[in-house]
């Protein structure tokens, strides 16, 4: 009877562990495949993926809308794994996002079985294959990104069935073969295009000029495109960047719409081309100056000569000379007129700009042409030449595709260039400084200074990691710091009433700061720095307001960069520094001056007022060796 009992309790035991198990449904039965199928989870972003829940809307990384799940989105996780064809059994899904992880193998052709699928990103995996037929069920498909992966294979010609497709990115793979007939034709809706870094061959479709709701660089380089540039691309919208570098194209540049005013630049990496904008002109046009190349003469034009008094004169000495003249004359009108015009949009004086588009320069009513939007979010993309970004630091994880991806606030314009606050699509915060548009000759110049000032590692001093330079644009990329600047901390924001001013132990705090940077400035950076323009404004403050020193070799990058004559000549000025009473030597001054500078602004009544000169407590700016009664030394004090 026990035994019988002992029975009857063991098949109630596994009726309710059954119940229990197929408590959950069908779609979290389908993840729990998917889950199995990766094989490293290192983070545990599916630890609470389990049968005990009814559905899975719980679940880390899974979005639900009546009960049904709608989005998948585990990023960066460092999973390793594949993907299951489980996914395609959630009928309701609509965004997938496992970008930025390590899963491998093809994809499902079940994957694409969603038909309201709207986004799918996989981009920076080990994915490899090719890509299935199947993705034309996909007709609500708006986003399809599988850029840095392994993918090979041409595009099927499903894919032009995808007609709400706007953001089409597939850089870095190894896709090949041509484009798919009528790609242009078909995917009017595309708002970005990349196909950069593949092995694509045959010729650039023309109907690519249809696009014409492209916005940013349509990115066709380093692949194998040949033949002829069409002249269908330049019907794109004129602000479209198209990048065609590092293919084989051949022939003549088109000159019309949007590849008009283009630098050689866009074209590199072509040698077949010729024409405006590259140097090396076309074979017609070497020819032009042979009679048999002239369009208005027959083929069997017979040659002029004076000998027959039935053949048919030329023209006379006069008439040619006069044709001459009149050309020498229309062209110079022509390049008047263009320069004219030129200076009528971009001279700032002159510019009337209704929509606010124009920079305000100090108190002088002039305004400075911008080429940003009006936007307080802007793209960086509109003016920046394809030249690589150079990293100065083994940090940097970021290139020119991102910066040129992110959005950018304005955080201050001065005669030195526009700073605007860049977030990248990770999340890092950078700040971006903006130089002007000259120096072209002085590239080896700009590097070696950079470069310098990029080797400066100091927790007080604001590090530079990376700069960009081509004929147009030069830009330092540096950390972003949160918390503004020292002038606004003592100061407040213009127009702001009240604001919380900074406790003693903070002033002491950012002095003592400040008092390091300079040291190591003066001391111990590879070219002994002298800042020269050290004030409040260029003291940043970061998370827990601890000073970093901005600014530094600026005037000499600006001047190398090409700035404005006259903002340079007033920014020299104002960066002399005040020369300490006791320099005597001449190899001391400039060094004196930086610190007697510093001095000044915090001895200043409206500064920190914190200690005074004589009361020789705390870090001491001054290089060692120097002593004065009114200067400190290079020392550290109890007190600190």
């Amino acid at each position: 009877m026990i035994a019988f009992l002992a029975f009857l309790v063991l098949i109630l035991c596994s009726c309710c562990d059954v119940v229990l198990v197929s408590s959950l449904n069908d779609e979290g039965t389908a993840l729990l495949s998917f889950k199995q199928s990766i094989k490293e989870d290192p983070e545990g972003s599916l630890s609470n993926w389990n049968y005990s829940d009814e559905t899975p809307c719980s679940w880390n990384g899974i979005t639900c809308k009546d009960q049904r799940v709608v989005s998948v989105s585990i990023p960066k996780k460092k999973l390793s794994g594949f993907l299951s064809s489980s996914l395609g059994s959630l009928s309701e899904l609509r965004h997938v996002n496992l970008r930025n992880n390590k899963l491998f193998r093809g994809l499902p052709s079940e994957l694409f079985k969603p038909q309201g699928l709207q986004s799918l990103v996989l981009y920076g995996n080990f994915f490899s294959g090719t890509l299935p037929f199947e993705v034309g069920n996909l007709q609500y498909l708006q986003t399809l990104d599988l850029s840095q992966n392994f993918f090979n294979g041409s595009l099927p010609a499903s894919l032009l069935q995808c007609k709400r497709l706007r953001n089409l990115e597939l850089s870095h793979n190894n896709f090949s073969g041509s484009l798919p007939n009528g790609f242009g034709k078909n995917l009017v809706l595309l708002e970005k295009l990349d196909l950069s870094f593949n092995v694509f061959s045959g010729p650039i479709p023309g109907d690519l000029g249809y696009l014409s709701n492209l916005q940013g660089t349509v990115d066709l380089s380093h692949n194998m495109f040949n033949g002829s540039i069409p002249a269908g691309l330049g019907n794109l919208p004129e602000k479209v960047y198209i990048d065609l570098t590092y293919n084989k194209l051949s022939g003549p540049i088109p000159q019309s719409g949007a590849l008009i005013n283009r630098g050689p630049t866009a074209f590199i990496g072509n040698p077949g081309l010729c024409g405006p904008p590259l140097k090396n002109l076309c074979s017609s046009d070497s020819e032009a100056s042979s009679p048999s190349s002239f369009p208005y003469l027959p083929s069997n034009y017979p040659p002029q000569g004076g000998g027959k008094a039935g053949g048919r004169r030329g023209l006379s000495k006069g008439a040619v000379v006069a044709i001459i003249v009149g050309d020498v004359i229309g062209i110079c009108v022509i390049g008047l007129l263009f320069s004219y015009c030129y200076s009528r949009i971009c001279r700032c004086g002159k510019r009337k700009d209704e929509n606010g588009y124009g920079l305000e320069k100090g108190g002088k009513g002039r305004k400075e042409c911008l080429c940003f939007r009006k936007d307080e979010s802007e793209t960086l993309s509109e003016n920046v030449e394809q030249y690589d970004l150079v990293p100065l630091d083994a940090q940097v994880a970021f290139d020119l595709d991102e910066l040129l991806k992110a959005s950018a606030f304005v955080l201050g314009k001065s005669g030195i260039g526009i700073v605007y606050k860049v977030v990248l699509e990770d999340g890092l915060t950078l700040a971006v400084r903006r130089l002007g548009e000259g120096g072209s000759q002085r590239f080896k110049e700009f590097q070696t200074e950079v470069e310098a000032i990029g080797k400066l590692r100091h927790p007080n001093i604001v590090t530079l990691r990376a700069y960009y330079w081509s004929v147009d644009e030069k830009l330092l990329i540096y950390d972003f710091i949160p918390n503004g600047n020292l002038a606004t901390a003592i100061h407040g924001k213009p127009g702001l009433v009240a604001f919380t001013p900074l406790s003693w132990s903070v002033r002491l705090q950012i002095m003592k700061g400040v008092a390091k940077g300079l040291v190591y400035l003066h001391e111990y950076s590879p070219k002994k720095y002298v800042h020269g323009d050290l004030k409040p404004s260029n003291i940043l403050l970061g998370h827990n307001m601890e000073p970093k020193i901005s600014d530094f070799g600026l005037g000499r990058l600006a001047n190398i960069a090409g700035g404005s004559p006259t903002l340079q000549s007033s920014r020299m000025v104002s960066e002399k520094p005040q020369r300490g009473p006791q320099s005597s030597s001449a190899s001391d001054v400039a060094t004196i001056a930086s610190a007697s500078s510093f001095s000044s602004y915090y001895h200043a009544p409206e500064s920190l007022k914190v200690v005074k000169p004589s009361q020789k407590v705390g870090y001491l700016l001054i290089r060692s060796g120097f002593t004065g009664d009114d200067h400190w030394k290079i020392t550290t004090s109890p007190s600190w």
